[in-house]
């Protein structure tokens, strides 16, 4: 051996021991760090509620007379007690005895802790069929428990073959809660199973899926830990619903990247015996479409923040902190744990070191469904993406079937509903909004200006002033003023007036949250118009989130187009492959969206659908469809560069195929998941997202987005260096 080569045999050795060293230590620090992490906001899962709110005033918009009315609430009470209503219903008419029996139960609601002293006597009904009473239960009660404790206790003390109903604001609102009660357990849970089934499948694995989902899950604890602390400090709202959303993203999302690398890891593997070489390797190929893909998400997302709705702008930066530690776990975690188990992660299917084989291929695969497609795509391309076109564009005629147009806030929840069926026994017997009044704050000296329009208006029942000497705290205004409560010759009760203005109290006789009550609440906005009036309450609420949630929906969505297709041209240096993906990803989302409607419609029957479900359900198809299309057209590109463009398609779709496949069906199935929790907008969201994913994975992607770029040649890359001198 020659003396240099033997001066440094002991350098080389040297600089391997520390390579060696360095491979271990990274990767065990970057371990331990998400591990760390994950320990600290693993514990939140069950503290979620303790930082969020389930109530709609909290996230209108400041300038809306719902959250205005709501703001001066305070001024005129002295608590901020939430209105449960009971209603005891009979088939026969109540005799005094039953009726004195009611009225002791209600009185004795008291003693259950969190119900407010101030309940109301028994009202019956003009039937004799029934009786109500007020309710009202403390603000800072734990809303779900305190029902149900009372609505167990009025059902023990009533009559023999009297039924028992609770509902009104604090029915409704514990309902809600109850629905939103499986999202720590069991949305993730199934979420969790779906993925670990479709893992193990894909990769007949035993050991990969576990590390997949492990990186997935650190994932989420991060997120979870610094969007619950961002939540504590006010600077972030959370409510169950963007809670349900940001568990499935990020889960989904960390696992499509995750597919990705490991793709190209095993793909590394049967060329690259050294498995530091690999890890590297696949991480420099996946950096850019993991990027690129996560960026397009966040960016997405981040439009939200153009919302008036506090429930869209909230979720956007919320989710966005989700894909980027779903990112962040995907780029460190995940190559640190492959590195560490190296091919045994693979185990029993460990891909061989065959760089003979590679380089026959010639980094193509001849064999399988996805070579067996590309070479369809190579013979008949514009056939296949005119004729996919034409399918899609049919499935998007059954938007004009799509009632977005809000639902009622009983059918908020699905399955059975106790606040459900009390409104319904209370508008058979009383007014039906009874216990959600329209609330009317007014100039002090138009009081009976705004009592006189709203008693003239068909839609209105009965009208009452706030008034603190009064012993129900409101006293009846007719025609001819406010009315005394109490014995003859008893005077009336002075208003409350807070800073020259009074509360109004509008009994609807229609029930709160009905079409015909948001139209009594509109007209009378209209007639009150010129005394200066604020009408709020839960009717107003509903309307101002609807008309806020089509605003946003018809400014967002064009934004989101603009803000992708600027990412898409700095990615693949391009305009018209930007522009036709992006063509390709709306024209899926009509035909999601278009299905689905047909489907609500026509199986569920569903009573229509939120304004902010095309909205959410545009979000997330287009961002993350979009994915799939960076997926393949970065790699498409890739090869192009090299073979020319109609084979680098043909190289593309063969060789990205099977992962962005098992990355949509992953992504399919977490969103489904979201099915389990019985919300109506999350199982109508979680339909449209699931169908919209398989069929960008399995049409838009695998037949229409590499048919269109074949029969188009080297000028999808147009006005590029690529289209100007690079192979046809």
């Amino acid at each position: 051996m020659p003396p240099s080569e033997r001066a440094s045999t002991p350098q080389i050795r040297e600089r391997s021991r520390r390579h060696s060293w360095v491979r271990v230590f990274v990767p065990v620090v970057l371990i331990l760090a998400w591990l760390a992490g994950a320990s600290l906001g693993g514990p939140l899962f069950g503290k979620v509620d303790e930082v969020s709110s389930n109530d709609q005033t909290t996230y209108l918009p400041e300038s809306a007379d719902a959250t205005k009315v709501q703001e001066l609430l305070g001024d005129f009470r002295d608590s901020d007690e939430i209105p449960a209503i009971a209603v005891f219903t009979s088939e026969t008419e109540l005799s005094e005895q039953q009726v004195e029996t009611i009225s002791d139960a209600v009185a004795d609601s008291t003693s259950i802790e969190g119900v407010a002293d101030d309940v109301s006597p028994a009202l019956v009904s003009d039937d004799g069929l029934a009786v109500q009473a007020f309710i009202p239960i403390d603000g800072d009660a734990e809303l779900r428990d305190v029902t149900a404790e009372l609505g167990d206790a009025l059902r023990a003390a009533a009559p023999e073959g009297v039924e028992v109903f609770l509902t009104g604001p604090a029915g409704f609102t514990s309902d809600l809660a109850a629905g939103f009660a499986g999202i720590d357990g069991l949305l993730l849970g199934v979420a969790l199973l779906a993925v670990l089934v479709i893992l193990v499948l894909v990769y007949r694995s035993l050991l990969l899926p576990v590390v997949v989902l492990s990186t997935s899950l650190f994932a989420l604890c991060v997120a979870l830990l610094v969007v619950w602390w961002l939540a504590k400090f006010e600077v972030l709202l959370l409510s169950g619903q963007t809670q349900g959303i940001l568990f499935i993203l990020v889960i989904g999302a960390a696992t499509d990247y995750a597919l990705l690398l490991v793709a190209r890891f095993r793909e590394e593997l049967r060329s690259t015996e050294d498995k530091g070489a690999a890890i590297m390797a696949a991480w420099k190929g996946s950096f850019e479409p993991i990027v690129a893909s996560g960026g397009t998400v966040i960016a997405g997302l981040l439009c939200l923040l153009l919302s008036d709705l506090k429930s869209n702008s909230t979720l956007g930066p919320v989710a966005a902190i989700g894909i980027v530690f779903a990112m962040l776990a995907a780029l460190t975690l995940l190559p640190a744990l492959l590195l560490l188990f190296g091919r045994a992660v693979f185990w029993p299917r460990r891909p061989r070191f065959e760089p003979e084989v590679v380089a026959d291929e010639h980094g193509m695969r001849t064999t399988g469904l996805w070579a067996a497609l590309s070479r369809l795509v190579s013979r008949r391309p514009r056939a296949i993406w005119i004729v996919t076109t034409l399918v899609l564009l049919v499935g998007a005629i059954g938007l004009t079937q799509l009632d977005a147009e809000g639902v009622p806030q009983s059918d908020l929840v699905l399955g059975a509903s106790d606040a459900r069926d009390g409104q319904t026994a209370l508008g058979e017997h009383f007014p039906g909004g009874s216990g959600s009044p329209a609330s009317v704050v007014v100039a002090e000296d138009s009081l009976q200006d705004a009592a006189d329009v709203l008693l003239a208006n068909d839609g209105v029942d009965a009208v009452a002033v706030t008034a603190s000497d009064s012993p129900s705290g409101t006293a009846p205004v007719t025609v001819d003023g406010i009315t005394a409560v109490g014995p003859p010759g008893t005077p009336a009760p002075d208003p409350t007036v807070a800073d020259g203005r009074v509360l109004l109290q509008a009994t609807l006789t229609d029930a709160a949250d009905s079409d015909a009550a948001a139209e009594t609440v509109r007209e009378l906005r209209a007639e009150l118009a010129d005394l200066d009036a604020l009408v709020g309450g839960v009717t107003a609420t509903s309307i101002d989130t609807n008309d806020a949630s089509i605003h946003d929906r018809n400014l967002i969505i064009p934004v989101i187009l603009v803000v992708i297709v600027l990412i898409l041209m700095m990615l693949l240096r391009s305009i018209l492959a930007p522009v036709l993906l992006i063509l390709t990803t709306v024209l899926s989302f009509g035909t999601a969206l278009g299905v689905s409607a047909l489907v609500f419609d026509g199986i569920f029957a569903f009573p229509g659908a939120d304004p902010a479900v095309p909205l959410y359900g545009f979000v997330f198809l287009v961002a993350l469809g979009i994915d799939y299309n960076i997926f393949l057209m970065t790699r498409v590109r890739e090869e192009s560069i090299a073979h020319g463009t109609r084979e680098g398609v043909l190289r593309g779709l063969s060789i990205t195929g099977g992962v962005i496949t098992s990355a949509g069906l992953v992504l399919a199935a977490t969103f489904a998941a979201l099915s389990v929790i019985p919300i109506l907008f999350l199982v109508q969201l979680a339909f449209i997202v699931a169908f919209g994913v398989l069929l960008d994975t399995f049409v838009v992607r695998s037949l229409l987005v590499p048919a269109l770029a074949y029969d188009l040649g080297k000028r999808i890359w147009w006005p590029s260096k690529l289209w100007r001198k690079g192979l046809e």
